[in-house]
């Protein structure tokens, strides 16, 4: 018994060791400078000491630059795309193909038109029924050519005006099929009216998800293959590892006509292998291409609720994104590549353009440069030619608006002349790249480098949508009422904040977060241990110098 107790008692110092010094870390990051030494006080009475809650800092105030922003990307959705079938171009204005990633963009954007006053409810109703009838309709089989569609999946990019598979290098892709879905579903939750059209918006959207069969590209159970082709087959990688194909499985999962099974999620987080870890005093889930912290957050709010895998971390999805997101950052402030113009609000990496594939001596050493390609940096996986997409820094704001806000303003600032346009920002630049030699794509501008001359549809999205989500949650609420959304992430194992509140349950990460130190208060202590310590590396950075608003 004396054994039993000591070892009780052990663990209860050590639990009170490691609380106290979570505090003084949590404490360390929030404060500034100290504060003039006050006269002595009198002694405390002899009272269990409480620690004051820091308040969470202020949201930033958008500056007029985002409403502009906002205005001009949402144009290029609704000036781009075919208006006799609803398709998308991959990019303009050179315009090569639809992409249907680009059309769930598309379905998504025309409601925050309506939220705003650029398009009327009419309008967008019948942009959406047109393009859900198309995908209605669009031929469907085993063929290769003369088709757009099998086993309710979507070729990744169609001919912008029959909707037939591009080309035969074009696969049935599931990831583009699930971006198309978000959108589909987005719609179906968005107009909720009791009206006609309205209603036949919901039915269609409910007709197209039911005919995906997910078990169809399940060679590796219960895993999903990225696609498949009409030549070879199914494709022989499946969706594993942490990437933007988390809504792949919410969508497969709650499938009411074929489902994948269960397990799924658990076999999918138990693939993310040694992709936890730290990189640029940020302990994290890495991706190194942004884009895999952004596209299932435009639709699905991750703040406050918990997969297994993240319960045991002690965190959640959205805060994973945000260290992401600051780990970007300082990638681009330490520079190790001395690429021209990096630093402090000259960040983002992710898939974009790029100038050319190329060899070319940079500093006295070859370097490689690419055309379209995945961009980005981590402790895994790394690639960096030198081109910053805008996209990656805009389209994280609601994950850390204090260092978005700045980076945008700044870049608008010093490139606007020749990056921003009529749709907003061109795709991507490279101040470093200034050779001579035949581009894939874009221009060089004297003095500058190079600079895209195309708008990327599933770039220009995520930064329409995280606006929208940043200001008042629109996307995000909407999606919030979607049935088959809810089930996935409950079939995932989500639990919590948001997905509790509807149930009248206790609701927040605040809330996940007590529960989890009933349960465990060592192993909770020893998480918040580590989210403080990113917090406070955080707060040691340099302050940004203060901001100022550009003229529109």
């Amino acid at each position: 018994m004396q054994e039993i107790a000591l070892k009780k008692h052990v663990k209860r110092q050590r639990v009170l060791w490691l609380s106290g010094l979570v505090l003084t870390l949590l404490l360390a990051a929030c404060q500034r400078a100290p504060e003039p030494a006050a006269a002595p006080a009198a002694p405390p009475a002899a009272t269990t000491p409480v620690a004051a809650k820091p308040e969470p800092p202020a949201k930033p105030e958008l500056p007029p630059l985002f409403r502009d922003i906002e205005r001009r990307t949402f144009q290029f959705f609704w000036d781009t795309t075919n208006e006799m079938n609803g398709l998308t171009p991959d990019r303009y204005p050179s315009r090569p193909f639809a992409s249907i990633a680009s059309v769930g963009y598309a379905l998504t954007a025309y409601p925050i038109g309506i939220e705003n006053g650029w398009v009327s409810r009419g309008q967008a109703v019948d942009r959406t029924l047109t393009t859900l009838k198309f995908f209605r309709d669009l031929p469907s089989g085993p063929q290769a050519t003369g088709k757009g569609a099998y086993k309710g999946f979507y070729y990744h990019f169609l001919n912008m005006d029959t909707g037939h598979r591009y080309d035969s290098w074009v696969e049935l892709s599931s990831v583009d099929t699930s971006l198309l879905m978000m959108g589909v579903l987005f719609a179906q939750s968005y107009y909720d009216r009791d009206d006609p059209r309205e209603k036949e918006i919901r039915e269609l959207a409910d007709t197209l998800y039911k005919r995906i069969d997910w078990t169809f590209l399940q060679k590796n159970k219960p895993l999903v293959a990225m696609g498949w082709f009409p030549e070879s087959g199914i494709i022989p990688h499946d969706w594993k590892g942490y990437s933007e194909a988390m809504m792949v499985y919410v969508l497969a999962m709650a499938s009411p006509t074929h489902p994948v099974e269960p397990e799924a999620w658990e076999v999918w987080t138990r693939s993310y292998g040694e992709l936890w870890g730290v990189f640029q005093g940020q302990e994290y889930l890495t991706f190194a291409p942004h884009f895999g912290h952004q596209y299932s957050h435009v639709w699905i709010d991750y703040r406050g609720i918990q997969d297994a895998y993240m319960r045991e971390k002690g965190i959640d999805y959205f805060e994973n994104s945000r260290r992401a997101t600051y780990a970007q950052r300082a990638y681009a402030m330490e520079n190790p590549m001395k690429w021209r113009e990096y630093g402090e609000n000259v960040w983002g990496l992710t898939a974009s353009d790029g100038p050319q594939q190329t060899l070319q001596e940079y500093r006295g050493e070859q370097r490689q440069f690419r055309h379209y390609s995945a961009r980005g940096a981590g402790f895994r996986e790394n690639f960096d030619d030198g081109t910053i997409a805008p996209t990656a820094a805009i389209a994280s704001l609601p994950f850390a608006p204090e260092i978005v806000i700045p980076a945008t303003e700044e870049m608008h600032k010093r490139y606007g002349d020749y990056l921003y346009s009529s749709y907003g920002f061109l795709d991507s630049f490279n101040p470093s790249f200034d050779y001579d030699i035949p581009l894939k794509t874009g221009r060089i501008v004297p003095g500058k480098g190079w600079v895209a001359s195309d708008y990327i549809g599933i770039d220009q999205g995520p930064i329409l949508a995280m606006i929208a989500n940043y200001r008042n949650g629109f996307v995000w609420e909407v999606m919030k009422k979607n049935p088959y959304i809810r089930d996935g992430l409950e079939k995932a194992g989500f639990q919590g904040g948001w997905l509790q509140a509807k149930k009248g349950e206790k609701t927040g990460a605040a809330d996940n977060a007590e529960q989890a130190r009933q349960a465990d208060p060592e192993a909770a202590a020893a998480r918040a241990l580590g989210s403080a310590e990113s917090r406070a590396h955080q707060a040691a950075q340099p302050e940004a110098p203060p901001r100022t608003q550009q003229p529109q």
